[in-house]
């Protein structure tokens, strides 16, 4: 029989000596204690020479060992030599471990790396003093690869993620960095460090509120001053107001939020941000940038502008801003469009200096000429045509509760007259009811999901209009619609690329006249924008498709092309899909609709214009269309 040296038992002796040993002990060849089986063992005493067992449990398997019988002892002998090589290795890499803690602590860092890299590898713990000190000397590559050797070892293990952080970090990969932190914060929410350095990764990305989501974990951060870039005119105590938060406190993100609602429904702030400024003293300023609108505009140009920007659609504009530097402003419009007369006036301010909640009159005349037919270009069938003129006073009052959520309650009287009617399928008694109307309006918003990480946010809209028209007979209707809008931001930094998606439906009880249905289709007055369909031909309204009910979805992707100083211009592509029904013969779409298409935007002195064009996908009709946008 082969006799082979048990490397493991006892690593005191040699190979020779240690064979001898177990040979004189068993008198007949070398026993069990070694990684091999013989036929036989022989049945003869139990050993008396000791076992070397430094442990508690290995006395215990060599005590067993000698007083089993065959083959019994084989197992414990057998668990024996596994039990030995297993601690001795154990033994062996904690203390190569505790010399390489050594090192660290020294911050001998040449010598720990040399150490490292003269073995095979090592434990997690090996790995992570080795990526630190790789990482030391800057060299980054080495001390990534460090780090995810340890990372593979203990995946749940936190300090790995967060050295990654840091070395991406130091590369200036930030997108990579904050990767690495949520990981590390998926297994400890609550770590401190990793939250604040996430924030600051966030910070510098220009994601403001993604910096808050994390700094406020770690509490953070602390506001020194509020500082106004340029120093709007707007009376000081009444911007106080709109800021949710104050000076020496901790500046938190649903308090960001409710600000930011707040001073958008000021409505004299064409452009703004927040930004946060670092102290010395390591707290922070907070600095707001704004772009005020008082009175007619800044100069004699730009009210001209102002003024005339919409002439080729045969509008004027007369907006005065910020009266009596309390926010309130008057918008007003004359359209003098032969067939589409329209004068529209807009008083609105805060409710008792309060910018929490504000109020609005609104005083609106109408004389319009419509052709209801069944296309706006090409072959099309007139179902009927009429002049509506239709006068009207409302009051609007809103809350911005917060970031959260905002209501608006309003009520309107109106009147209506049908003149010249040339009778049609799609024109009934119902639909031309003439008379004063009350309508009483509604409107819920909620912040539905705020992902600051990934920029994306959505938001929801419910709304409801009841009224009654006291007509021959009198009559009453009620609209509902919902809406569901999506805005984010694909890249972790920037504005260069912008998303929207918006998705509507709606639905009518009762019986409305006919200015009351909703209409899909490009129109300045109307706010369903399927984009391959134009609502007027030959400047009357009725070429778009409309009903009682509808289902609407606009998507659109846009491409910031320039940005200087006062001008923006931006492009990209649409898709938008709808449907309207309605009983009334030659009404609603009964199909489908879906259009696609590009537009641009451009934006001058904070007055935006939309070029656009749109295919309708059904039908192939073309759609070239040019309307101002509309003001935040």
């Amino acid at each position: 029989m082969t006799v082979s040296c048990c490397r493991t038992i006892l690593p005191s002796a040699s190979c020779s000596n240690r064979i001898a040993l177990i040979s004189n002990a068993t008198g007949n060849g070398p026993t069990a204690g070694c990684y091999w089986l013989y036929p036989q063992v022989p049945s003869r005493a139990p050993l008396t020479k000791p076992c070397a067992a430094p442990t508690l449990v290995k006395e215990l398997l060599c005590q067993a060992a000698r007083t089993a019988r065959p083959p019994l002892n084989i197992l414990f002998w057998a668990a024996l030599a596994f039990a030995t090589p297993v601690n001795s290795w154990a033994q062996t890499a904690s203390t190569f471990e505790q010399q390489v803690e050594g090192l660290y602590q020294q911050k001998r860092w040449p010598e720990l790396i040399q150490l490292v890299q003269s073995t095979n590898g090592g434990s997690s713990g090996v790995n992570f003093y080795y990526g630190s000190a790789l990482a030391q000397l800057q060299r980054w590559p080495e001390a990534e690869a460090a780090f995810r050797a340890g990372s593979r070892q203990q995946p749940h293990d936190k300090r790995f993620p967060v050295e990654l952080a840091g070395v991406a970090f130091k590369q200036k990969r930030y997108g990579e960095s904050a990767r690495w932190l949520r990981r590390a914060l998926a297994l400890d929410p609550g770590d401190t460090y990793a939250n604040d350095f996430l924030g600051t990764v966030y910070f510098l990305q220009g994601n403001l509120d993604g910096a808050l989501k994390y700094w406020n974990r770690a509490g953070k951060p602390l506001l020194a001053n509020v500082l106004n870039q340029p120093a709007p005119q707007i009376d000081s105590s009444l911007l106080d107001h709109a800021l949710a938060f104050s000076p020496a406190s901790l500046l938190t993100a649903p308090q960001l939020r409710t600000t930011d609602l707040r001073i958008k429904g000021l409505g004299i702030f064409r452009d703004y941000r927040f930004d946060l400024q670092a102290r010395d003293d390591g707290k922070f300023d907070l600095l707001f940038q704004n772009q005020e609108r008082n009175g007619l505009g800044k100069n004699w140009k730009e009210a001209l502008f102002l003024t005339f920007r919409s002439i080729p659609f045969e509008t004027l504009h007369f907006d005065y801003f910020n009266i009596g530097r309390e926010a309130r402003s008057i918008v007003s419009t004359y359209r003098f469009d032969a067939e589409k007369r329209r004068l529209l006036i807009q008083y609105s301010s805060p409710f008792e200096h309060n910018p929490k909640y504000r109020y609005q009159w609104i005083g609106d005349l109408r004389s319009e000429n419509w052709n209801v037919q069944t296309s706006f270009q090409g072959p099309t069938t007139l179902l009927g045509s009429f002049n509506l003129r239709r006068e009207a006073i409302g009051f609007n009052f809103a809350s911005f509760e917060s970031g959260r959520w905002q209501w608006m309650a309003g009520a309107e009287l109106s009147h209506r007259d049908f003149r010249s009617v040339v009778p049609g399928p799609a024109l009934t008694p119902e639909l031309l009811a003439k008379g004063y109307q009350l309508k009483q309006l509604s409107q819920l918003d909620v912040a539905l999901l705020h992902v600051p990480e990934h920029r994306l946010t959505s938001d929801g809209a419910v709304s409801s209009q009841a009224a009654r028209i006291w007509s021959s007979p009198a009559r009453s209707f009620e609209k509902l619609q919902a809406a569901l809008r999506t805005h984010w931001f694909p890249q972790a930094s920037g504005h260069d690329w912008e998303m929207h998606h918006q998705l509507r439906a709606g639905k009518t009880f009762g019986d409305p006249p006919f200015d009351e249905l909703f209409i899909l289709g490009m129109h300045r007055d109307e706010e369903l924008w399927m984009r391959g369909h134009v609502a007027t031909r030959d400047g009357r309204k009725g070429a778009a498709p409309m009903g009682r009910n509808y289902f609407l979805s606009n998507w659109e992707l846009d491409k910031n092309v320039y940005h200087r100083h006062l001008v923006d211009l931006k492009l990209g592509p649409f898709v938008d899909t709808g449907k309207t029904t309605d009983p009334v013969p030659g009404l609603g779409s009964r199909k489908w609709l879906w259009d696609a298409g590009a537009q641009a935007k451009v934006r001058v002195f904070g007055i935006g214009v939309v070029f656009s064009y749109g295919k309708d996908l059904r039908t192939g009709n073309n759609a070239f269309y040019v309307s101002m946008l509309r003001e935040p």
